[in-house]
């Protein structure tokens, strides 16, 4: 898929004009074009200057968005929003400044009365000449909206310049031809006739109608700014500089210069540089920025630490793992930019809208004017009416109104560690019915801890586990793992030990003191020592409990019974009581036996088990889940998941797990927090509710404000719209979409 950036696009009729030049073009599977960070996506096999050049034809501009090497080059991209808004501003202030006289010597003179030097007040010629003038500086200031309105009149893709620049210019070319018949008329000594015609001057409209819609896009421009908070945050994370040692000496270089196994230093304040492993040192790491988790993570040698965290206390030495677009802050930065530069399905409803719009809006105006006319109205009512149908109708509204909510409802997310892939994924997630979820890292924790020590008579706790230890500690089995992680941090001392052997499939035997110890299976126990019958209950209860009950003898004579089991997440049950809460089935896949399963799904809260999965067939039950739900997430960790989170209709990934489960899903959870899932369908919830208000307004506010605007209303109530109030209300339109969306960052996600 290509990126490219796009250029003179203004309104939804712009997105759907270029959207349908690209289209069309052979090679392209599809195409999507965002209004609101001015980008498109194409897939396909067309090549990229061809399409380039169809965007050209279509009279707008585009460039191949190169691979982001820094977040550098996305953050000179949102930045751009912000010189936007300060030409806005220079354009408004400026046509304030001349909008005001004007008004002092049309309107304020005409209906408030203002004083006027004595030369206009006899001579409406020179009053005329004056309001053009001034008009004319202020249709100057404005150039932009003239120049991108009849070019897209030329290229035949109208849009919102387009309206804009026919209402400005029809209220003053009418107004320029009334000043040539006001000189014509003081010519002829007709004085009065002359008078008679200054009111028919709509210069102010023509400047007022400018100046409005600025405002708009103004206000529009600040508030689109607001949208892309999150991702500005993200980008300020990444350090310029990082310290690094070279020759045995510590040396400050620029981020981009640092490469894998580089060693770099650390210390309280710091930012980290790239993504690297502690290799020497202890400190505590605010990695809020990336996963929204506000207490401070103590790390230590061989933990890993990522770009854009701040250490607030310690001092470390980190070797360098993942530099440039690698590391994990870039890979979120990017994430977060390719969703909220993708279009959710809902927005095609707009689209279609937006197509045809500004031609349909241009036919009705001019059906405005001639009903007007053959109903025996003046030239200026019918013209009035006409401009106010061109200058209410807003296209910007509808463009807006789902990538706006998409942007922030991204924001939220990326702040909470909750990972959109795309639009499409914001979108379906909140639409789920029925969760998948992997056992073993998703609910569980996925390591194996000691959960039970049972010594037989004579012995003591610390006994079994020294005897344990000393024999575990040279497997490599998981379980062993366990014992001995128990065991150092209880500070369990080893015996020396001789002739160890690992016995394939049963455990382990070994020498000590010229004792034979062994460790493993009840059945390999048994045939070196008798294991008494309460002892062999006391595991079988282990077992039914999800426990793997790990036997230790000494010659012929039972030490006892450790107990290992992968636990429960702290927050697994109040996750999937939150999801059960939101109307969601949830089902545990996992390749334990069924006394395992559903002993985990009880102590879990969940109601459906499938247990005794083969590696390879989650999947197909994925297949089997999605004929009986309508919409089915997955969520898993591991390299054995990545098939189903794949085939399932929304991919959910533990943050924690392997690179390859977040390849394949479509939503990724950087806390490895499960109770993160329920707030991803809440937000997604949201924002689509955002979305449906936004389009609802968008199109309420056309349904109503066009047939005001024709005067439909105006034979029986006496209703009519004056174009100036036209150009305000289209100015706040996009406005308020925009406003309405930034709702969407008031959600605590916590609370929900």
């Amino acid at each position: 898929m290509d990126k490219y950036n796009i250029t003179g696009m203004n309104c939804a009729a712009c997105q759907a004009r270029v959207e349908k030049a690209v289209q069309k073009l052979e090679g392209v599977d599809d195409v999507s074009v965002n209004l609101l960070t001015n980008s498109m996506t194409v897939s396909g096999s067309c090549d990229c200057n061809i399409i380039m050049d169809a965007v050209k034809k279509a009279g707008y501009g585009a460039t191949l968005a190169s691979d982001i090497e820094d977040t550098n080059t996305d953050e000179e991209a949102v930045d751009a929003n912000e010189v936007e808004t300060k030409v806005l501003k220079n354009r408004l202030i400026s046509s304030i400044l001349f909008l005001l006289v004007l008004m002092y010597f049309s309107m304020g003179h005409s209906m408030l009365h203002f004083k006027i030097p004595k030369f206009f007040m006899d001579n409406p010629a020179a009053m005329g000449l004056l309001q053009m003038i001034l008009a004319s500086i202020i249709m100057i200031i404005n150039k932009k909206f003239f120049i991108n309105g009849f070019k897209g009149l030329i290229h035949r893709s109208p849009n919102m310049d387009t309206l804009v620049a026919l209402g400005s210019s029809a209220s003053y070319i009418y107004s320029v031809a009334n000043l040539c018949i006001i000189i014509q008329r003081m010519n002829d000594g007709n004085l009065k006739g002359a008078k008679h015609l200054t009111h028919e001057f709509y210069f102010e409209s023509a400047a007022m109608i400018l100046t409005l819609i600025t405002v708009g896009k103004m206000l529009e421009s600040i508030s689109k700014g607001r949208t892309t908070t999150a991702l500005k945050g993200l980008m300020k994370l990444a350090p310029k500089t990082a310290v690094v040692i070279k020759d045995e000496k510590e040396v400050t270089i620029p981020v981009s210069e640092v490469n894998i196994d580089d060693v770099f230093i650390v210390k309280a304040g710091d930012n980290i540089p790239v993504d690297g492993i502690i290799i020497e040192g202890f400190c505590s790491i605010d990695e809020s920025a990336l996963t929204g988790e506000s207490i401070p993570v103590d790390k230590n040698v061989d933990s890993s630490v990522y770009s854009g965290t701040t250490i607030t206390s310690g001092y470390c030495l980190c070797k360098a793992t993942k530099i440039g677009k690698d590391t994990t802050l870039s890979q979120i930065i990017q994430m977060v930019s390719d969703a909220s530069a993708s279009k959710a399905p809902i927005a095609k409803i707009a689209d279609k809208v937006s197509a045809v719009f500004v031609p349909i809006v241009m036919i009705i105006a001019l059906i405005t004017f001639i009903v007007w006319m053959l109903l025996d109205y003046s030239t200026g009512f019918a013209l009035a009416r006409a401009i106010s149908v061109l200058v209410i109708s807003c296209p910007c509204a509808l463009g807006l109104a789902t990538p706006v909510a998409i942007m922030v409802g991204n924001g939220v997310g990326a702040k909470n560690g909750i990972l959109f892939k795309n639009a499409t994924s914001l979108e379906q997630v909140g639409q789920i019915n029925a969760i998948a979820l992997d056992k073993t890292g998703t609910i569980t924790n996925g390591t194996p801890v000691v959960t039970d020590i049972i010594p037989t008579s004579g012995y003591t706790n610390e006994d079994l586990i020294k005897y344990a230890y000393s024999i575990e500690k040279y497997s490599e089995h998981p379980l062993a793992h366990a014992i001995c992680d128990y065991a150092e941090s209880n500070q369990i001392t080893t015996f020396e030990i001789t002739n160890f052997k690992t016995e394939v499939g049963n455990g382990l035997s070994a020498e000590i003191d010229d004792k034979k110890v062994f460790a493993g299976k009840s059945d390999f126990i048994q045939k070196n020592s008798t294991i008494p019958n309460n002892v062999l209950e006391n595991a079988n209860t282990l077992s039914k409990e999800g426990k793997t009950p790990l036997y230790f003898s000494l010659n012929d004579e039972l030490l006892g019974v450790i107990a290992v089991a992968d636990t429960i997440k702290n927050d697994s049950k109040t996750a999937i009581t939150n999801l059960k809460s939101l109307g969601i089935d949830c089902i545990m896949l996992t390749g334990d036996n069924e006394d395992t399963a559903k002993n985990i799904a009880a102590k879990s809260n969940i109601d459906h088990v499938i247990a005794e999965v083969l590696p390879d067939g989650k999947e197909s039950h994925i297949v089997n889940l999605k004929k009986k739900y309508k919409k089915v997430a997955m969520v898993g960790d591991g390299i054995n998941d990545a098939p189903a989170l794949t085939r399932a209709d929304i991919g959910i990934a533990i943050g924690a797990g392997t690179d390859v489960a977040i390849d394949a899903a479509d939503v990724v959870l950087v806390k490895n927090s499960l109770t993160d899932v329920s707030k991803a369908i809440v937000l997604s919830r949201k924002t689509l509710r955002n979305i449906k208000e936004n389009l609802f307004w968008a199109f309420i506010y056309n349904v109503i404000g066009i047939p005001l605007a024709a005067g439909v209303y105006y034979p029986l109530f006496k209703l009519k719209l004056n174009p100036m109030f036209g150009a305000a209300a289209m100015s706040l339109s996009s406005f308020c979409v925009v406003m309405n969306s930034l709702r969407l960052n008031l959600i605590n996600l916590n609370k929900e």
